[in-house]
């Protein structure tokens, strides 16, 4: 009777002991993640193409633009970049910066007067020009860069530096684009350096609405000088 019991104890401990073995091995065998074998590695681009996606147009840097260019009113200068493109012509759609003889040179076509003209009107130009050679060309002239027309603004701002002049600004318009003033920027001593004449600004006296007449429009080659 004694050995009998005995027997059912010893198989009742050898049950107890491989459960406990199958369930370690289950809690200590890595399971396989989920959702990963969906996601794809992600693309690095190339030293050239990352290159190219920040390269600007023939080489210039851009420089902050104030805002959209009127294609109808607004008239093109020595070193203003524009992108020309031609409907299904690739090879004639082009950016091109305005030598300082006031012109492009394009395909088939060769020298073209751009300065002194809006946008409108050089697309007009080109697209006469090029009837000589195409069935009814479709052509586009979008400005890319303003660096004929532009104003300086030096001194205590944050954002000292030259400053595209494609709409009409005023000085206070200037100042704000510039950032707002340092710490210890004078600001009723500001002065316009234009041809020779210094005009004076006095920020503190135009923010509180007098003497406005202070608040000039600015011109092209302006120097806004913010003292100490």
């Amino acid at each position: 009777m004694r050995a009998a019991v005995r027997r059912v104890t010893a198989q009742f401990l050898l049950v107890f002991a491989a459960g406990l073995l199958a369930a370690q091995s289950a809690r200590t065998v890595p399971q396989p993640a989920q959702g990963k074998q969906d996601i794809a590695p992600a693309t690095v681009p190339t030293t050239d193409e990352a290159a190219q996606k920040v390269k600007s147009a023939v080489g210039v840097s851009a420089m902050p633009t104030a805002a959209p260019v009127d294609p109808k009113s607004f008239k093109l200068g020595p070193e203003d970049i524009v992108l020309i493109r031609v409907w299904r012509e690739p090879e004639l759609s082009f950016a091109a910066q305005i030598r300082p003889d006031g012109k492009i040179t394009m395909q088939l076509v060769g020298d073209i007067q751009a300065a002194g003209l809006t946008p409108f009107e050089l697309q007009e130009g080109i697209t006469e020009k090029l009837t000589e050679y195409l069935n009814k060309p479709e052509v586009s002239v979008s400005v890319q860069q303003v660096l004929s027309r532009r104003y300086y603004i030096t001194g205590e701002v944050s954002r000292p530096g030259a400053f595209p002049l494609v709409v009409p600004v005023t000085v206070l318009e200037a100042l704000t684009a510039s950032g707002g003033f340092r710490e210890f920027a004078n600001k009723k001593k500001i002065t316009i350096l234009r041809k020779g004449q210094i005009i004076k600004f006095n920020y503190e006296e135009v923010v509180k609405g007098k003497k406005l007449e202070q608040n000039i429009p600015i011109e092209n080659g302006d120097f806004i000088v913010v003292p100490e």
